[in-house]
């Protein structure tokens, strides 16, 4: 019966991974972009389109920093093009993958806009620059790009963006300066607008992973909320829409854009009047994510400046943990984070200090998972290599009781109450490594770190599938192995599906990333030598004994 309720839990807990990757296709289902509209000529200004979601071209200004390649339309001075260069695109490593756009694939943009006045520019209002290129100069640790639009009366308003090096985040500030006769009263507004389309590789089929993509909103009081695309076209959205701090955010795998409000050790915009948060689907498949903060009013002659926050960038750990607080939360571990998490802490630990590969990482952390098992493990490995030694006794039973099971079950258990032994223990290996292995898959799926990672030879991508299949062969080459180092069970039926298994699991790892297939090759292959060196162990004792 244990042989039996081991093979269930196991076939459970890999079923878990088949299964949560079936409901999330259902729970956020990929929605499809219809084609999108014929633009105006580049370089030639557009007149606003009528709709709210519709995105006007017009001239762009090209920003190029160390990390970025960017592109910001004089339409509402919007960010509608950043190109991540430390980052390639899937399949094509050296071309530096794209973000935010409003052609191809996407439609994925950040914009701003000043409301409350008639006549303030908004996401649609025509912004002048001095210059149509900008580039951060060496030696220079900053760079801004300053656009111009008229207001109402003699208001005047400036947008300007500062890009810093070796950051992800972009500080956005309006700056206004009253030039009417009465005092101005107004809102700034902050949002992503992004299709409802799954990023490439997310929710394809068993080769694939599928992440979490949509809005996000984190406060102090309601903490951490996802909201999913389907839930913001019924109007169904929760999520907190009033607060003093936090941020709104569009995560995919791996990446995200968001706008904070309050910034890590810095005071929030929203400390004198409350933000408030706005999710809502718009005509075209797409959707809203943003931020209203009141700005205070603003005396005839005066100037006001007002900066947030905005980052674009990977879900890199030691990145989004200094943006803001709870911004970490972004990265999505799935329902086995709170064991996900540390593994990749230690994970990060180890390429940090000690292997500057990840693939080494991998190698080194899994060292250190066995050493930390290796007093249950031996404890195990002595109870299976004892259940080995009893495999001729248990045919001797199986044949004296022939069809009659009870008896045989019953004789079996006061054999191994005679022999002290525990038919549990050598399971417990098998058990033990399960909650890792997922913990590990997720910390893996993950780690934008480990994305176009490579380790060795053939294996560039330790995010992907291994490209050969050689180490999910190696891992089912290991799995047969352990197999013939473990008691065989007394019923036939239950010997053969044993038998089948690793062809089984082999099935689902030549699908699932090099790095997870590269943990379980290492780990087998050290249970296999503990295995073994625990059984010799016992077997040279015996003789010892029947010699003495």
């Amino acid at each position: 019966m244990d042989i039996k309720r081991l093979i269930t839990f196991i076939a459970i807990s890999f079923g878990i991974l088949f299964f949560w990757q079936k409901w999330m296709d259902q729970r956020y289902p990929q929605l499809k972009t219809p084609p999108a509209a014929a633009s105006g000529v580049a370089g030639q200004p557009v007149a606003p389109a009528v709709d709210t979601a519709a995105l006007a071209r017009g001239q762009r200004i090209h920003v190029k920093t160390d990390l970025y390649d960017a592109e910001i339309d004089v339409n509402g001075a919007d960010l509608r093009s950043v190109r991540l260069l430390k980052y390639g695109e899937i399949g094509k490593p050296t071309t530096p993958f794209v973000l935010l756009q409003d052609q191809g694939e996407h439609t994925y943009v950040a914009q701003t806009g000043l409301i409350g006045v008639d006549g303030l520019p908004t996401h649609k209002t025509l912004f002048t620059s001095p210059q149509a290129q900008y580039q951060l100069a060496d030696g220079k640790n900053d760079l801004s790009v300053r656009l111009e639009a008229p207001g109402p009366d003699g208001v005047k308003v400036a947008k300007i963006y500062t890009f810093k090096r070796d950051s992800y985040v972009i500080d956005v500030k309006y700056e206004i300066v009253n030039g009417s006769a009465k005092a101005l009263s107004a809102s700034a507004y902050y949002r992503l607008l992004r299709d409802g389309k799954e990023p490439a590789g997310n929710g394809g089929g068993i080769g694939s992973t599928h992440t979490f993509t949509g809005p996000a909103v984190y406060t102090d009081e309601s903490k951490f909320q996802k909201v999913a695309f389907k839930d913001m076209d019924k109007d169904e959205a929760k999520y907190p829409h009033s607060a003093k701090d936090g941020w709104v955010a569009m995560i995919q795998h791996y990446f995200a854009s968001a706008w904070v409000v309050s910034p890590l050790n810095k005071p929030s915009i929203c400390a004198q009047a409350a933000c408030q948060y706005e999710l809502k689907a718009l005509p075209g498949n797409l959707y809203s994510a943003g931020v209203i903060t009141a700005l205070p009013q603003i005396a005839p002659g005066a100037k006001f400046e007002n900066s947030v926050e905005l980052f674009v960038g990977p879900q890199q750990t030691n990145v989004i943990e200094a943006v803001a607080p709870g911004f970490a939360l972004i990265k999505d571990y799935g329902i086995f984070k709170i064991f996900a998490q540390p593994l990749f802490a230690g994970l990060d630990l180890i390429h940090t200090y000690v292997a500057p590969n990840w693939g080494w990482s991998i190698i080194l952390l899994t060292l250190l998972i066995k050493l930390a098992f290796f007093p249950l493990a031996a404890t195990s490995y002595k109870s299976m290599a004892k259940m080995r030694k009893l495999a001729p006794r248990m045919e001797q039973l199986k044949e004296r009781h022939g069809e009659d099971r009870m008896k045989f079950q019953q004789a079996v258990m006061e054999m191994y109450k005679t022999e002290k032994v525990n038919p549990l223990g050598g399971c417990l290996p098998m058990l033990v490594q399960i909650p890792v292995f997922i913990a590990l898959y997720w910390a893996l799926i993950a780690a934008v770190e480990l994305r176009q990672a490579p380790w060795l030879g053939w294996i560039t991508d330790l995010s992907t599938k291994d490209p050969y299949f050689v180490l999910p062969v190696l891992m089912t080459l290991t799995m047969f192995v352990q197999q013939s180092l473990s008691p065989p069970p007394p019923d036939p039926m239950q010997a053969k599906m044993m038998k089948i298994m690793p062809l089984v699991f082999s099935v689902l790892f030549f699908f699932f990333p090099a790095g997870l297939v590269l943990y379980y090759v290492v780990n087998n292959s050290l249970s296999i030598a503990q295995q073994w060196y625990i059984t010799r162990s016992i077997e040279n004792a015996d003789k010892r004994a029947k010699n003495s």
